[in-house]
């Protein structure tokens, strides 16, 4: 990150940008003082949806029936 007045951010705002892109952070300041910072733009993560995939999985009316027993003892048993 390094500070910049606003003179030189007009004056070399592309090689400011291109930094920016690269990863930097720049500071613009007025009188010394820090007014604005650049930084890379980044997508907004989507906000999950509740509901959204309703109707594309149906729970089998077996769902919470007990595991049948070959089944059952494959998950219980303990190899290491």
């Amino acid at each position: 990150m390094h500070v910049v007045n606003i003179h030189e951010a007009k004056t070399h705002l592309s090689r400011l940008l291109a930094e920016v892109a690269a990863g930097d952070e720049v500071v613009i300041a007025k009188a010394g003082r820090p007014i604005a910072r650049l930084l890379a733009y980044e997508e907004p993560v989507a906000k999950r949806r509740f509901g959204r995939d309703r109707g594309l999985f149906e729970v089998p009316d077996d769902f919470d029936e007990p595991l049948p027993d070959d089944l059952l003892a494959s998950f219980e048993s303990s190899s290491p």
